[in-house]
């Protein structure tokens, strides 16, 4: 392997792009001081960007690539170690966590999908006292017994803003292959606008919504603990989007944004008994699988029975159908997978009328079924057929921003 094709892959791994298992081989195994001469450029970069030229204290950069569940243990392990391997001079040290749990994150044992219960911040702390660069692979933690977990979708995203939230910093960036937040996916959608700033409540809601820049659970987190979030571009130094608690000029832009999510599964139970206690029955043995149901729907109660239909992740459907029809013996059970749900999100819906009807008209136009509806304050969901989900965020976003 020569500089030409040895850099590109530090590039690409620096830019939290993920290498392949063949790719991280190839540059364990390339070590010459030109290799650490470049790592050091790299590390020098990040450090100025985020400290300055001329103050070298402290610093804390979170690096992972995104993957999925337990898989994504190994890839990280590969990428520290290959930082561990290319130690730079005193001044430009690398102190690595070998991974994610080094670091002092502890959760409950819901596997592939665990939750933080509590951060141990020793380590960093010890290291950042020393004027260290700490590179922390988020993702993994340890439960109770010590078992390696892993958090899941959007593990990345959290385990950056749950260390911000313990370190008490003043702003979370997360860099990603976009420059910020936009009013719907610019790579689908023409016209779109790139948000200067956004309220954590909007962003949340985006996120939940379908809308991949960040991941629902690391917003949750900055708005408990008041972390201001920033997105940015890892390819692009230009300014990115700003998360925060309270934005200015929420009158000025009604709808911040229209996002999809394809992973959407239907189920309906029909003639369900119209008796209370039924609700409680059928959500709680949900919440005992760790199903998360979103929009629920009951039809009006006729001789004694009720339809129930909800909305969960396509992946959670199986078991949600195996849950209802063996536990709460529920018969007659039937599961729609060719949806999917599009939404507008915006603060200034609670003070403005017409913008449903817009919304809805969009999608008249073009010729598009609304099967179930969900608002709440800030956002309004419809639930329609999966192919015309493209088509009717352009059109919606046509009729709300154009």
């Amino acid at each position: 392997m020569n500089e030409r094709t040895l850099f590109p892959l530090i590039d690409k791994l620096a830019r939290c792009h993920q290498l392949t298992e063949a790719e991280y081989a190839r540059l364990i195994r390339f070590r010459t001081p030109e290799t650490a001469a470049h790592l050091a450029a790299l590390a020098r970069t990040a450090r100025e960007a985020v400290y300055g030229t001329e103050v070298y204290t402290r610093g804390l950069i979170e690096v992972s690539n995104f993957c999925r569940n337990d898989c994504y243990y190994c890839g990280i392990r590969r990428s520290n170690r290959a930082c561990e391997r290319y130690r730079l001079a005193p001044e430009q040290i690398l102190a690595c966590a070998d991974a994610g749990w080094q670091a002092g994150f502890r959760t409950d044992r819901a596997y592939t999908k665990a939750r933080i219960t509590k951060l141990e911040t020793e380590r960093i702390s010890s290291e950042l006292e020393r004027n260290r660069v700490v590179v922390v692979a988020g993702f993994q933690g340890l439960n109770k017994l010590d078992d390696i977990t892993t958090l899941g979708r959007g593990g990345s995203d959290t385990s950056a803003v749950a260390i911000a939230a313990a370190l008490h910093a003043d702003r979370c960036q997360i860099f990603t292959d976009v420059e910020g937040v936009y009013t719907a996916d610019p790579r689908k959608v023409r016209n779109t606008r790139k948000l200067e700033e956004i309220t954590f409540d909007e962003m949340l809601e985006l996120a939940s919504l379908g809308a991949q820049v960040l991941n629902n659970r690391s917003v949750e987190l900055a708005k408990k603990y008041n972390v201001e979030l920033e997105v940015l571009s890892s390819l692009n130094p230009v300014p990115g989007t700003v998360v925060k608690e309270v934005v200015k000029d929420v009158e000025g832009m009604l709808i911040k944004g229209v996002a999809k999510d394809t992973d959407v599964a239907v189920i309906t139970i029909l003639n369900v008994p119209d008796e209370p206690g039924t609700s409680f029955k059928i959500f709680g043995l949900l919440a005992q699988k760790n199903i998360n149901v979103d929009i629920i729907l009951q039809s009006t109660g006729r001789d004694g029975k009720k339809d129930i239909s909800f909305t969960c992740a396509e992946s959670e459907a199986e078991t949600a159908l195996r849950v209802l029809r063996e536990s709460a013996k529920f018969d007659q059970v039937t599961c729609d997978e060719t949806c999917a749900k599009v939404s507008i999100v915006g603060a200034g819906m609670q003070s403005h009328s017409g913008v449903a009807s817009k919304m809805f008209e969009a999608m008249s136009n073009n010729n598009i079924n609304i099967k179930m509806i969900s608002t709440s304050e800030i956002k309004i969901s419809c639930i329609i057929d999966r192919e015309d989900a493209d088509k009717a965020v352009s059109a919606i976003h046509e009729m709300l921003f154009d």
